[in-house]
């Protein structure tokens, strides 16, 4: 007597696993491959890095809705149908998912249709702007330029530090989001990041002599530094006197770098 193993066939099965990766991964595309969107959380140079990542968990899905049937079946070459009726008598499908593991999928699809945004006026809040040099110092010249536009790290570090108050007599041009504080007084701001949105540090410069919009609008600033004390004291803090505020459009990429 013979026995024939019957290698079951593959069977596309919905299970909660596998479609979470590819949500998941789905995700990772649409904001990295698809568009601009990864910006507001990593560094530009963190894109392949996501889209293969995406690219693996869709594979990795696919591969999880596909299934043998649970078992082996034998056969013999006589009496086929008593070992068949036997065997079919013992199974017991165990690969089943409880339903309520479906819920799982419910936040992989919302990260899907709505991405998450970019940090702002919240964060900000948190964490006061200490961007600088080691210690006080004379900083270059300042380029040409009128008015010149300057991100707010090179602003806030010129006027915390520079002892040669290379800001002095210059019109600049700052772009940012809004924050407000309890006292009235309002900011512009942006994150720096280093890596990702998990490590931003928060630039803020106090903007005097114009009315705070909206927290959050993104607006250019235009106008001169007013100095607030001896740079490389706790009193030297980063502040504009504001000719201009101007709402703009948030740019693709909010963060400020390194």
């Amino acid at each position: 007597m013979s026995l024939r193993l019957h290698v079951p066939p593959l069977r596309l099965r919905l299970r909660p696993q596998g479609v979470l990766l590819i949500l998941c991964g789905s995700a990772l595309l649409r904001i990295a491959l698809f568009s601009e969107l990864y910006l507001r959380y990593v560094k530009e140079g963190r894109r392949p890095y996501l889209v293969v990542s995406g690219a693996a968990l869709i594979a990795l899905g696919l591969l999880g809705l596909f299934t043998r049937d649970h078992g082996r079946e034998w056969d013999e070459e006589e009496g086929e149908g008593e070992e068949d009726s036997h065997v079919e008598g013992e199974g017991h499908d165990h690969t089943r998912n409880p339903r309520i593991a479906w819920l799982l999928t419910a936040p992989a699809l919302a990260l899907l249709l709505f991405p998450p945004p970019a940090l702002g006026s919240y964060s900000a809040e948190r964490e006061e702007a200490r961007v600088a040099a080691q210690g006080a110092g004379t900083f270059p010249e300042l380029p040409a330029g009128d008015p010149l536009d300057l991100t707010l790290g090179v602003f806030a570090s010129r006027a915390e530090w520079d002892t040669g108050a290379s800001l002095k007599g210059r019109t600049v041009r700052l772009t940012g989001f809004v924050t407000r504080d309890d006292g009235g007084a309002w900011s512009v701001a942006r994150l720096r990041v280093t890596c990702c949105a998990a490590d931003a540090q928060a630039l803020k410069v106090e903007v005097r002599g114009a009315d705070a919009p909206a927290a959050d609008t993104w607006v250019k600033v235009t106008g001169t530094w007013h100095p607030t004390g001896r740079p490389g004291t706790d009193a030297a803090r980063p502040v504009l006197d504001a000719v201009s505020v101007k709402r703009t459009t948030a740019p693709s990429d909010p963060y400020e770098k390194r």
